[in-house]
């Protein structure tokens, strides 16, 4: 049987709020490393976030949200973040109804998880 692991072994890509001191120390009680990247084929909207958690947390009630365009001439900038699998589920309970995760793979080649529009 594996055992449950408390090094982070999924990448989480973060094009918003994630990447903030503030957040990160909240949702996952630590800052979490991580490297530039890009996510081709998406582009980024805004939404109105309306959960008064994530918006006194985020300091912002407009967040970054980003959807697939299918252009591969279109890319999201941001960070690849290395997370445990505790600490993606903790970036679950974060992200507002408006967001759902999918599997993508970043410019860089590697897989990771990213929070789309929903």
């Amino acid at each position: 049987m594996d055992q449950p692991t408390d090094e982070p072994t999924q990448l989480l890509f973060s094009y918003g709020t994630l990447q903030h001191a503030e957040v990160q120390l909240d949702t996952f009680g630590r800052l979490i490393n991580g490297d530039d990247d890009a996510l081709p084929g998406y582009t980024v909207d805004y939404a109105e976030i309306a959960d008064p958690r994530v918006v006194d947390l985020s300091g912002l009630a407009v967040h970054p949200i980003v959807r697939a365009t299918g252009n591969p001439l279109d890319k999201v900038l941001g960070r690849a973040l290395w997370v445990t699998d505790d600490e993606l589920d903790a970036s679950d309970e974060y992200e507002v109804a408006l967001y759902r995760r999918a599997s993508v793979v970043l410019a860089s080649g590697r897989a990771a998880w990213v929070y789309v529009s929903a």
